[in-house]
């Protein structure tokens, strides 16, 4: 691997960085504040092409490989981790699943308006029972004529109440566990599908999180993408990608983490001196540092690996462990940093700590990925 980026790469990561500089980062903490992100932004990363990166051009993609995704989702972790949500749901498990997956006709209906962000997905795989336990959903889907008919809940749904369409997860069939599960693009202005907000997360508090009720949905047979009864497998191949996004995305808090605490420490004075003097200070500064270079480096070998063709299930778990808990140690170190400052959201490392915390819970808990790697060193099935 290659660790040089090439002129298109660096270009990309210039132009995502500035775009975050001038359009998220001064509106990030009023955001957080209200619980709310500007849905302007979904148009202007469109515009930008980033809705739209390792997706075809024939499709209304802007093409690129896995690392400049990467850089992107990056960068928009930095200036806002609700923001990179956005992308990372929408793009990373939507757009890139219909590409995948989908029918001719799916592509062309869906990837044009995904890519330009004249649309929005949202991805319904957890449920309130089976977090975790993604195999055993509940949600259902039966057969009536050439249709379908759904009926089941989803919960903690990011994009749920901006989404256009849901990529949806329900068991189809007898078969217990992963064997009877069935995947549908389901429009959500569909009669039958409800969508309630959920307000007073913890971090991502500007992220339009849902909740997401079935009631008697009805979609025809040309809305199930993928074979019947290989729901399951639409949903991992998602994830396997996913995790090297919600990594990307944690290298992007930490390195947020490692600028605050850098340029705090150089200003703030203490015993008559900067605090950047403090040995002690600078020793928190350095594990960012080495957490964030640790980080990014396991990040771009998954995207290396996709880009080759090559294995990268396991890689991406590894990945996403532990830049998701190098973002929560980077936080938290940053805020030891700033001290009693840090505890007030006129600084940024209190929010940075805020939404580090979730990505240790979803798209696999650290614990989950503790097993994944684990089955795969040893060889032991999971099923």
């Amino acid at each position: 691997m290659d660790l040089e980026l090439s002129e298109e790469q660096a270009a990309v990561r210039r132009l995502a960085k500035e775009f975050v500089d001038r359009e998220i980062v001064p509106h990030a903490a009023e955001w957080d504040r209200a619980e709310s992100i500007d849905r302007s932004v979904v148009k202007s990363l469109g515009d930008l092409g980033f809705l739209g990166l390792t997706i075809p051009e024939e499709y209304g993609g802007s093409g690129g490989d896995h690392l400049a995704y990467c850089l992107v989702t990056e960068e928009l972790g930095r200036g806002d981790s609700a923001v990179r949500g956005v992308l990372s749901v929408s793009l990373g498990l939507v757009a890139k699943s219909i590409a995948a997956w989908g029918s001719e006709e799916q592509k062309r209906r869906w990837l044009p308006r995904l890519c330009s962000g004249d649309a929005v997905g949202c991805f319904g795989l957890t449920e309130p029972g089976t977090g975790s336990d993604a195999a055993n959903l509940t949600t259902r889907a039966r057969r009536a004529g050439d249709d379908w008919v759904i009926d089941g809940a989803k919960t903690f749904i990011t994009n749920g109440t901006w989404a256009e369409v849901v990529l949806l997860f329900a068991r189809s069939g007898p078969e217990p566990g992963h064997k009877g599960v069935t995947a549908f693009l389901v429009p959500t202005d569909t009669p039958g599908l409800t969508r309630r907000e959920i307000h007073g997360k913890l971090g991502l508090r500007g992220q339009a999180t849902a909740e997401l009720i079935f009631e008697g949905v009805r979609v025809p047979d040309d809305c199930r993408i993928g074979p019947e009864g290989k729901g399951f497998s639409v949903a991992m191949s998602a994830l396997a990608k996913g995790r090297m996004s919600v990594a990307a995305g944690c290298v992007g808090i930490a390195q947020a983490a490692l600028d605050a605490a850098v340029g705090y420490a150089r200003e703030r004075e203490q015993f008559g001196k900067s605090i950047a003097h403090h040995q002690l200070v600078q020793e928190l500064i350095s594990d960012i540092a080495v957490d964030v270079d640790a980080a990014r480096l396991l990040t771009w070998r998954v995207a290396d690996h996709i880009d080759r063709g090559l294995p990268f299930a396991t890689e991406s778990s590894v990945a996403k462990l532990y830049a998701s808990e190098a973002a929560v140690r980077a936080a938290n170190n940053a805020l030891q940093v700033f001290g009693g400052y840090g505890y007030i959201d006129e600084y940024p490392v209190g929010k940075l700590l805020r939404d580090a915390r979730v990505m240790t819970l979803y798209e696999g808990t650290s614990q989950i990925h503790k097993l994944l790697i684990g089955r795969s060193l040893t060889g032991v099935s999971a099923f």
